[in-house]
């Protein structure tokens, strides 16, 4: 990868003030070789591009290069680019259905419309974008379904490029909790920067901006924005100061161990503002470990409050500790005792992660599999998914429930997932909203003791569940829930490894990997789970049925060429007719499948036999002498056996082998010609009878095979192209030598003295 980016400081742009501090700007840039695109079917035809943007980049800025090459009547095309930070794009071209359970949003796209033998040229700008691994997807649009042999596809060849230029601030100023910066000073064209570090276990962050020296009739003419931008919705906060007295930004959930950026620009234009900034942080329940409450809230307003706290005896149960009614009393042993202990406290659960698999990995409870849930305490599990190939697989949750444990059956258990922030208090966990993002949320109750949850392509980050007891209306309290199960939890490559219909495969671009389903039989969908436009099962029999006996056609061939003493011929059509049969039997989508060797081993057998059938049908057509024809056939099957290891599919592999054949053919019914003065072969029943209706029937299957297939049709095309070779073959055969002992034995391969035979030479041959 290193040899394909081009990451490199470049230099400084500008030099600005704020807070006192000069601010330097420096630039970067980054490009990814062009990519080949093509049509769109599943995720493998994506290309994937991957860009580090910087911390404290304030701008990126995309150049999006789309071309085409080849012939000029390629028409317009359409090419769509999907964006994403942190993870691969989820993208839906084809709008399938996506599995049940699934949580997902639809990644940023644009269509970028591409004229015929054109270049377009677009740039795609994006003010302070969060700092971390950014994802582009480029395809065209759905494919046609037609299934073009290779060196007969199309010569329009599209090709997509990014590139990316970084702008970024390299001594922004840092906002210390509870103290103000004075004389902060912002425009409309160079925004005051701040940022602030969130440690765990924070709770809320308030930004307040006071002092401005611009003060309107409503209040500061300056936008407040917290946050960076992912292009997607509610990234970002933003507040308005000109219409309030009191600008003050608070947030809640914020996302731990990261920094926050703070934003102020000014409206006017040419009018600089200067204004004062504070920030506090709330920051609660720091458990000393899991089953017990520890860490008491403490808000940083920049007064050192000494607050008293209870030493709790870490080898007593859990129940030995005890709620009250009073926020500040906890009772311990009968005892009671003041403390700052709030009833919205949370419960940690310590987790380990067992790697499986470049995109796989299980995570378990290291205690036991089962907690208790209350309404007053939530549960908080931490995932690490911190690495970058975490997001190119699935992250898969399961929950249970203990009915039985249940003292209120109208209560629900509410769990929410979040990336980075997790939910703290239970008013929270109503929409599993945090500061900056969207959770996702799964409920349990009596009537639905389990809850499944698969997210695909997950972001790279710390992954926070968090799970409460949700009390009926008008009841404050519903005691709690013992032996709620974690099922599983877990980081797969695929959703149910595609199911039936479906093979999950590993991609790469460039260093990284990530998994796709590739669907068949008809099915569509992220895991092949949309069964719109399937492959019933009494289709999917007809096409293997089809596909296989049609290969029973090489038994009239198989017969004529022993009748007429070619048995080298015949053995090659027998090895042909047995390896496409069960290749074809082995190579079906659906459920229809069987496989007697490897898959790989049948289609090579079946590739080298088909090319072979045609080799030696020619070379026995050439009627050339038997030392040269078996010479040309075992050296010709070598070569071909080398070409198609080389390259399988491969146009040459065929039409090498045929030229020079037809090449041989023709050069030895000239020179037949040429010697007896008149055409051969010199029969025109021959001609009528058999070589124009074999050269008819062998033009059909070549039409058919390279221009008709598709993969809807594929099922019946390849099988009149198996009808239409082995029927030419047949034709094509020359007639026995009458002049010859059957199969071309003479007596001494039966006996030990020789009987001489005045044997006809193969030059003056009638045939």
């Amino acid at each position: 990868m290193k040899d394909r980016i081009i990451s490199g400081l470049i230099f400084t742009v500008f030099i600005t003030n704020c807070a006192a501090n000069d601010l330097t700007y420096v630039s970067e840039y980054s490009s990814v070789v062009p990519q080949k695109l093509d049509f769109y079917s599943w995720y493998g035809n994506v290309r994937l591009a991957l860009f580090k943007v910087p911390e404290d980049t304030v701008l990126v800025r995309w150049l999006l290069t789309v071309s085409q090459r080849g012939d000029s009547d390629c028409g317009n095309t359409n090419i769509t680019i999907h964006i994403r930070a942190g993870a691969p794009p989820v993208i839906n071209p084809l709008q399938t259905e996506f599995p049940t359970h699934t949580a997902f949003v639809i990644a940023y796209n644009l269509t970028l419309t591409l004229n015929s033998n054109g270049q377009n040229l677009t740039f795609l700008n994006l003010t302070n974008p969060v700092a971390g691994d950014w994802f582009m997807a480029a395809h065209l649009p759905k494919h046609d379904g037609k299934i073009e042999q290779k060196g007969f596809s199309s010569q329009c060849l599209y090709l997509f490029q990014s590139q990316m230029f970084v702008r970024k601030v390299i001594d922004i100023p840092i906002l210390v909790p509870g103290v103000a910066v004075q004389n902060a000073v912002s425009s409309s064209d160079r925004p005051a920067l701040f940022k602030i570090y969130i440690p765990d276990y924070t709770v809320d962050l308030s930004v307040q901006l006071t002092n401005c020296t611009q003060w309107t009739a409503g209040g500061c003419p300056v936008l407040l924005t917290v946050g960076s931008a992912t292009l997607l919705p509610g990234s970002t906060k933003t507040l308005n100061c000109s219409w309030s007295t009191n600008c003050t930004a608070d947030l809640q959930f914020l996302p731990w161990q990261n920094w926050v950026r703070v934003t102020v620009e000014s409206i006017n234009a040419n009018m600089p503002v200067s204004f004062q900034i504070k920030a506090d942080l709330t920051v609660g329940c720091k458990p000393h470990t899991a089953g017990l409450f520890g860490g008491f809230f403490t808000n940083f307003n920049g007064n050192n409050t000494n607050q008293s706290a209870v030493n709790v005896n870490t080898s007593l149960p859990v129940d030995n500790l005890t709620l009250l009614n009073d926020t500040n009393k906890v009772k311990l042993d009968n005892k009671t005792i003041n403390t700052i202990l709030p009833t919205t406290c949370l419960l940690s659960q310590s987790m380990f992660r067992e790697d499986l698999d470049v995109v796989s990995a299980r995570f378990a409870v290291i205690t036991k599999p089962n907690f208790t849930i209350s309404s007053i305490t939530p549960a908080l599990f931490s995932l690490n998914l911190n690495r970058i190939a975490d997001s190119g697989g699935t992250l898969t949750l399961e929950l249970r429930l203990n009915k039985t444990s249940l003292t209120n059956e109208n209560s629900t258990i509410v769990a929410c997932l979040n990336a980075r922030s997790p939910i703290m208090t239970n008013n929270g966990t109503e929409t599993c909203s945090t500061a900056f993002s969207q959770g996702y949320s799964i409920k349990l109750n009596i009537t639905s003791p389990e809850a499944t949850l698969y997210i695909p392509f997950p972001e790279s980050a710390w992954w926070y569940l968090s799970i409460l007891l949700v009390c009926p209306e008008n009841i404050s309290e519903c005691g709690e829930v013992s032996g709620t199960a974690l099922a599983a939890a877990e980081l797969r490559a695929c959703i149910n490894d595609c199911g039936t219909y479906g093979e999950c495969r590993m991609l790469r671009s460039y260093g990284y990997l990530y998994a796709a389903c590739v669907c068949k039989a008809g099915w569509g969908g992220w895991s092949c789970t949309d069964e719109t436009t399937a492959q019933s099962y009494g289709r999917q029999l007809l096409a293997a049925l089809l596909l296989t006996l049609s290969n029973l056609l090489f038994i009239p061939l198989i017969v004529v060429a022993v009748y007429r003493h070619f048995i080298v011929e015949a053995s090659v059509y027998t090895f042909t007719m047995f390896f496409s049969t069960f290749y074809h039997a082995c190579d079906q989508p659906g459920i229809t499948v069987m496989c007697i060797m490897e898959y790989d081993t049948l289609q090579y057998c079946d590739f080298l036999g088909s090319v072979s059938s045609i080799w030696v049908t020619i070379l026995c057509m050439a009627r050339v002498k038997d030392i040269l024809k078996y010479m040309l056939f075992m050296l010709g099957c070598l070569i071909i056996a080398m070409s198609m290891q080389l390259d399988r599919r491969g146009l040459w592999n065929m039409l090498g082998p045929s030229l020079f054949a037809l090449i041989t053919m023709i050069a030895a019914w000239t020179y037949r010609g040429v010697k007896r003065r008149h055409c051969y072969p010199s029969s025109w029943k021959r001609w009528v009878f058999f070589l124009i209706p074999g050269l008819g029937t062998a033009i059909i299957g070549l039409c058919v095979y390279v221009f008709a297939e598709t993969d809807d049709n594929y099922y019946y095309t390849h099988s009149i192209w198996h009808i239409m070779v082995a029927t030419s073959a047949a034709f094509l055969l020359p007639p026995r030598d009458k002049h010859r002992k059957p199969w071309g034995l003479s007596q001494r391969f039966f006996c030990r003295y020789q009987i001489c035979n005045n044997e006809r030479e193969e030059l003056y041959t009638v045939t």
